[in-house]
């Protein structure tokens, strides 16, 4: 059975799947549509997006108005440092954000649901991470909050200045922001 663990955010759970290693190597199911119901995300998948990124490279915060995305991440190769935002006005823990070490080694899930910003920062030197998505990609619906914004005061755990895109490094402060309801 996998293991859904609760978060400080609502709805948002770290998964434990289950891994069967021996001296050739592991296998794990790192999506069952049964297991993932059983423990809270029963969702319909729509896109599978890969990305890879160097050391210190920052992505984020991003999230899709109008048609938000609920999405199932993990890291393949490398280690990141996850974090997400709660957008959800309607949301006992709007505004409020948390952190989750994602690695190819601990092979960890996390599920966000619709709703929330997420960003990443790699901590390794280099990291691939695969994510589903509960929705198509709408450019025009994208937007980003400030990786940097004071008034959430993230700690990116960074040991220098990250590398942002230009979108990231333009990104608007929660308290201007789009959010929903």
């Amino acid at each position: 059975m996998t293991n859904a663990i609760s978060t400080p955010l609502a709805g948002v759970l770290l998964i434990e799947p289950r891994v069967f290693a021996d001296a050739r190597g592991f296998f794990f199911e790192s999506y069952n549509r049964r297991e993932l119901a059983a423990a809270g995300v029963d969702q319909a998948f729509v896109q599978d997006n890969h990305s890879h990124s160097a050391r210190n490279v920052l992505r984020g915060l991003h999230y899709q108005v109008v048609r938000p995305q609920g999405k199932l991440l993990r890291v393949v190769a490398g280690e990141v440092l996850d974090v997400a935002v709660d957008l959800r006005r309607s949301s006992p823990t709007f505004g409020r954000w948390t952190s989750i070490v994602l690695s190819a080694e601990s092979k960890r899930i996390l599920w966000l649901p619709p709703g929330l910003a997420h960003g990443f920062a790699v901590r390794s030197d280099s990291a691939d991470f695969l994510y589903k998505t509960t929705d198509f990609r709408v450019p025009e619906h994208e937007r980003t909050i400030a990786w940097d914004d004071p008034d959430l005061a993230i700690d990116w755990q960074l040991t220098q200045p990250p590398v942002l895109s230009e979108k990231d490094s333009r990104g608007t402060r929660l308290r201007n922001a789009e959010v929903y309801p």
